[in-house]
């Protein structure tokens, strides 16, 4: 049976194709496509994860940041009524210096201090000391998925991790999205830019930051505050300073543009430190990871049955009301009322007519007429007459 949009409950957002393809390589059943309003411009991608029917929708090509965002999940929203929520599922731009976030970790938004688990870096004021004073907050998590969170982070405390299961499918089904190797994996001090070429094989290797190995594999989750905005951070020094004014555990650049829209949740897998020697090596497994992690976390989400929501428009209830079966001694008496009595001798040619007079001796049956007939006349002569035979009856 195809489904409709009523049927669909989740909405998963991408900035990129590289992160939607990680998320449909994460579907267990793909769905037919559905159509969509000529005045929408969105391109979607329907399929079932677990119990939950999802649909996927990617940002323009090239066209990013949190407006770009904003008018995707706009449309989505109009087109799907029944979304309980979003998931906006992709890669960002780690901060290695407080919390040790590597290439290949995820970073979940989660409610920290004064902030729902977003912040816009770029939104606020200049104070007099030359300080970026950020105003305003952005919502948080809806309670569903804050409560997903601390279910799985429990599962997690007790070392049952799912989401490593589901990157191992995508990684051994498509290739393209293989860990790069720890040796790719390298942070350089944060003064030090990037010399030329899209690698870092010209880069002076006495300037990589060492670090202790870790005696685990897999990512590494990190739950906390992301920044968004409109410019891409790739200066190590800025980096450094708004992470340690906002506590600030990555950045990204379309999150910002959906928290105050839709009830939303941010995953990030980090690609890059959001210094100058960002690079697209880690970017299809860092796509893979969040989505992996976002697969998990749809594990622990309710399965809720899908009610349509009520009319809301005003007159829309009453004007359906009216569509459905009348009495007929009410329709007489207001049809009298706004166009008066039928002229005599009108009409009478129905009265011979057997299909008519078939109609108006049975029970449950319709009686249809063309569409350029003028109906007001016959009206006049067809109720009378069906009164008459309903009383007689």
């Amino acid at each position: 049976m195809m489904l409709t949009h009523d049927d669909y409950t989740v909405g998963w957002v991408c900035a990129l194709s590289v992160e939607s393809a990680a998320a449909i390589a994460l579907l267990d059943v793909r769905h037919e496509p559905l159509p969509t309003k000529r005045s929408h411009n969105n391109n979607y991608t329907f399929g079932r994860i677990l119990d939950h029917n999802v649909v996927i929708a990617v940002l323009p090509s090239g066209r990013y940041g949190t407006t770009s965002a904003a008018t995707v999940v706009t449309e989505m929203k109009d087109a799907f009524t029944n979304i309980r929520f979003y998931l906006m599922v992709g890669i960002g731009g780690g901060v290695p210096t407080k919390y040790d976030v590597r290439l290949g970790d995820i970073v979940v938004s989660k409610p920290f201090g004064k902030h729902g688990g977003i912040i816009q870096y770029d939104y606020g004021k200049q104070t007099g000391s030359g300080r970026f004073e950020l105003t305003g907050s952005l919502n948080k998590p809806p309670q569903v998925l804050l409560t997903a969170l601390a279910n799985l982070d429990s599962n997690h405390f007790l070392g049952t991790r799912p989401f490593h299961t589901y990157l191992t499918k995508i990684i051994d089904k498509y290739p393209k999205f293989c860990h790069p190797g720890k040796n790719q994996d390298v942070l350089f001090e944060p003064h030090y830019e990037h010399l030329s070429g899209e690698d870092c094989s010209a880069c002076h290797r006495a300037k990589v930051k060492v670090r202790r190995d870790r005696d685990f594999s897999g990512p590494v989750i990190h739950y906390g505050l992301i920044a968004s905005g409109n410019r891409v951070i790739k200066h190590a020094p800025t980096r450094d300073r708004l992470a340690d004014e906002h506590d600030i555990l990555c950045f990204e650049m379309e999150a910002a543009g959906l928290m105050d829209t839709i009830p939303c949740l941010v995953i990030r897998g980090i690609c890059d430190y959001s210094d100058s020697h960002k690079n697209k090596a880690w970017q299809p497994y860092a796509a893979a990871a969040a989505a992996a992690y976002g697969k998990e976390l749809l594990s622990h989400v309710p399965l809720l049955d899908v009610e349509l929501k009520s009319p809301t428009s005003p007159g829309l209830t009453e004007t359906l009301e009216k569509l459905r079966s009348t009495d007929v001694e009410d329709d007489r008496s207001m049809l009298l009322a706004i166009k008066g009595k039928r002229a005599h001798g009108t009409c009478e040619w129905l009265t011979e007519d057997c299909r008519y007079m078939t109609w108006l001796h049975s029970q449950g049956s319709k009686l249809l007429r063309e569409p350029e007939v003028n109906s007001g006349h016959l009206e006049r002569l067809i109720v009378p007459n069906y009164l008459t035979a309903a009383m007689a009856g």
